[in-house]
């Protein structure tokens, strides 16, 4: 079973982590929410979720992918949090599959990482060294980076990396019972 870190820090996108965290789920994939202080975490708009654990008890070595969600304050965080930035590089460096919506593709640049085709809520591009932008795909794949728009497309990435990790037959199970033909 493959393993998904979603870190979350105060700020994060609700709607964005919630779909993402339910559609893998969905998908039997073993998801770990993880926090950077405390086990509740606000979102930025003031909805509380609580994490499995705290973000210094993971290694790359214990996880298949991280996958972080947006919001502006939650990815400031998350660009200026030590522990993130080093495991986004060292999962880099072992090829593993990194991914991050809305605003978060601003800490893989960050990090150094975000070097090929990538896609991002529209404003954020112009905080982005990268200047691989693209403005008319949902989800976009690039090595093994995998970004998103917003919280609109969070159920389409969510099925991107449903089928990714658990093959065309999930994906499609899931992606007709929840009726998302438009992904």
């Amino acid at each position: 079973m493959k393993t998904i870190l979603i870190p979350l820090a105060t700020g994060f996108e609700e709607i964005e982590a919630v779909s993402l965290i339910d559609i893998l789920r969905r998908a039997k994939i073993n998801v770990i929410i993880a926090s950077l202080n405390d086990l509740e975490v606000t979102g930025a708009n003031n909805i509380i979720i609580k994490a499995d654990i705290y973000i210094h008890t993971i290694t790359s070595d214990k996880i298949d992918m991280i996958l972080l969600p947006g919001g502006w304050d939650g990815t400031n965080i998350l660009a200026e949090n030590n522990l993130i930035q080093d495991l986004i590089k060292e999962m880099n460096k072992k090829n593993k599959t990194i991914g991050a919506i809305c605003a978060a593709p601003f800490a893989l640049d960050t990090a150094g990482v975000l070097k090929g085709k990538f896609t991002c809520y529209p404003s954020v591009q112009n905080a982005i060294s990268n200047k691989n932008y693209i403005n008319n795909l949902k989800v976009v794949e690039d090595n093994n980076i995998i970004t998103s728009q917003g919280p609109a497309t969070a159920i389409c990435m969510g099925l991107y990396i449903v089928k990714k990790f658990a093959g065309i037959d999930i994906y499609n199970q899931i992606k007709s019972g929840i009726l998302a033909e438009f992904c």
